[in-house]
């Protein structure tokens, strides 16, 4: 079970590192340029499938965590 636990845990880091930020730059953020950082933008094909597989894999690493605490 431990070695299922390194395996989703090393997927989950590189797919987190696959993914776009949703501010464009951090300069923006800080002047003020958010005009469009809440924007209601709708993710798109490698876009969509990287967010749902972070969430899938999130929730595995999730419950393999708790299944080895008990």
């Amino acid at each position: 079970m431990e070695i299922l636990l390194i395996i989703v845990s090393i997927l989950l880091i590189a797919i987190v590192l696959l993914q776009s930020g949703k501010a464009e730059s951090a300069s923006n953020v800080i002047s003020g340029g958010n005009n469009d950082l809440f924007a209601n933008r709708k993710e798109r094909g490698g876009e969509l499938i990287i967010t749902r597989a972070t969430f899938v894999l999130g929730a595995l690493f999730f419950i393999i965590c708790l299944v080895l605490g008990f």
